[in-house]
């Protein structure tokens, strides 16, 4: 069974409240016409021979870092290549291009807008990992790695990479180390590695430092017995005891069929929190990110809710989903996230994104990601692209929006390997137009506001100027959580 994310308006237009009618205009900001930095769909561009040109297609599982002035983004090997066409009668289908490929792409940035396809990190799957992996796992091994992180330790940057075996628990986590972060990269041993005997799976690391006392902590796990936490040892990147295995920081309800999996860890010095970010769901169709809170990289965690996740429970809030805004085929595979900042006190949260109209693509979609007074992160509703911000009036917010309010409808689907290539249903894929004005804003302050719909109060949501991705222009987008735990999206249209 899992978890379908059904995104649709919050209430049909005709139920909104009644608004007041000086709604538009009046305030000081006007969108301009912005170009999309690149196209959706990259099938131009697919083909192995064409990798050069890949920049922020075929991008899964990634994970975006700063080192200098400079962002570096690694990824799952894992690339949509176009079908071969069909044979005609009597005549032999013509051979793919010839390209080797590597193991672990890797790709680099300024802006994190224009990107350049940099090579692999490796070629070819590091011996002790494949020796291991291959002979047990009843020839399913996964012929790349996956999930990678990356972070940089004194002058020194360490690979945390994954060979597994699709559908089950026979894993290994490799390290590797290289003086440059794009390599060479020397493969330095194992982690933790996992059989079909093991509680938990070895796969999908994220590295995290306990600022208090300077700990070391890796934060692992997929499917199967959840998520779990291992101490490290800062001098070698290995683990602090030889064959440990950590203990459990979260798992899901019904955690044997559904599906928690790609921790990703950040520390927020204004909060003085640890944000543990995970993703629900098949990663093709509804995967979702969701997000719990410590005082501790290695926990206890605890939910929007007030719930440890710990518990046969599911984690909220929901930050992102699938999604289709008006003028756009929609998204969805959103989720297995990488979270970072670029030194300046902007944060974003970057996961794939596989378009509805061809699902096997994989885009690299960077997202704004803000705080709220709480402590709770809040996600956009578009993608990240190089917009400058300006100050908002109350009455800029004034006008017609669509929005999107992410809602939780849970059908069994049976699954292969712990994924499943369903279709979304179609209510899943629509947004709603609505008007906003003072009859349902208020608490404004700094662009922050409180949001009335249906005599249900949301505080803390936030506005700003973004990109509207479906229409090419900028305009003015909010994002905020409901008090169920769930996004809540808008993007003014005029």
């Amino acid at each position: 069974m899992k978890t379908i994310f059904d995104i649709r308006a919050i209430v049909p237009l005709a139920a909104v409240m009644v608004l007041a009618v000086a709604c538009g205009g009046g305030g000081g900001y006007e969108p301009t016409d912005s170009p999309n930095p690149w196209a959706d769909n990259y099938a131009s561009v697919a083909t192995p021979d064409s990798m050069d040109f890949w920049a922020a297609y075929n991008v899964h599982d990634p994970c975006v870092r700063k080192f200098g002035d400079t962002y570096y983004c690694y990824s799952t090997d894992a690339a949509w290549i176009p079908p071969r066409p069909p044979k005609a009668d009597g005549e032999k289908p013509p051979k793919p291009p010839r390209h080797k490929f590597g193991n672990i792409p890797m790709r680099t940035s300024k802006d994190l807008v224009n990107w350049e396809f940099k090579g692999y990190a490796f070629d070819s799957i590091p011996t002790e990992a494949w020796e291991y992996v291959h002979p047990i796992s009843g020839r399913k091994t996964s012929r790349g790695l996956w999930a990678p992180f990356v972070y940089k330790e004194g002058d020194t940057f360490r690979m945390y990479y994954c060979l597994s075996t699709f559908g089950e628990k026979v894993s290994y986590i490799g390290l590797a180390e290289a003086a440059n972060p794009l390599g060479p990269w020397t493969p330095k041993g194992c982690v933790v590695k996992t059989d079909s005997a093991s509680v938990m799976n070895a796969i999908d690391p994220t590295i995290i430092e306990n600022h208090e006392n300077g700990q070391l902590w890796m934060i692992y796990g997929s499917f199967f017995g959840g998520l779990f936490a291992v101490e490290l040892n800062r001098q070698t990147g290995l683990t602090l005891t030889d064959g440990d295995q950590g203990h459990l920081i979260a798992h899901r309800a019904n955690y044997q069929v559904d599906n928690m999996e790609a921790p990703e860890v950040i520390y927020n010095p204004d909060t003085k929190k640890y944000y543990l970010f995970v993703s629900y769901g098949p990663l093709a169709t509804t995967y979702n990110v969701r997000v719990a809170v410590a005082d501790r990289p290695e926990g206890p965690y605890t939910d929007y809710l007030g719930v440890d996740p710990r518990g046969e429970v599911n984690t909220f809030p929901v930050l992102t989903a699938p999604y289709r805004f008006e003028n756009h085929g929609g998204w969805q595979g959103m989720a297995h996230c990488t979270c970072f900042d670029d030194g300046q006190g902007n944060y974003y949260l970057a996961s794939q994104g596989r378009p509805q109209n061809e699902p096997g693509m994989m885009d690299l979609c960077i997202r704004r990601m803000d705080f709220r007074a709480d402590g709770w992160p809040m996600v956009s509703p578009e993608r990240y692209a190089g917009e400058k911000q300006a100050t908002l009036s109350l009455k800029d917010l004034y006008g017609k929006y669509e929005i999107i309010h992410v809602k939780d409808n849970y059908v069994e689907k049976e699954l292969s390997g712990g994924q499943s290539n369903v279709l979304l249903p179609e209510e899943t894929n629509t947004s709603e137009k609505i008007e906003l004005s003072s009859a349902n804003i208020s608490d404004f302050k700094d662009g922050v506001f409180s949001l009335t719909l249906q005599s249900s109060k949301i505080d803390g949501v936030k506005s700003y100027i973004g990109h509207d991705w479906e229409n090419q222009k900028t305009t003015i987008l909010f994002s905020g959580i409901d008090n169920q735990g769930f996004a809540i999206w808008g993007k003014k249209i005029n």
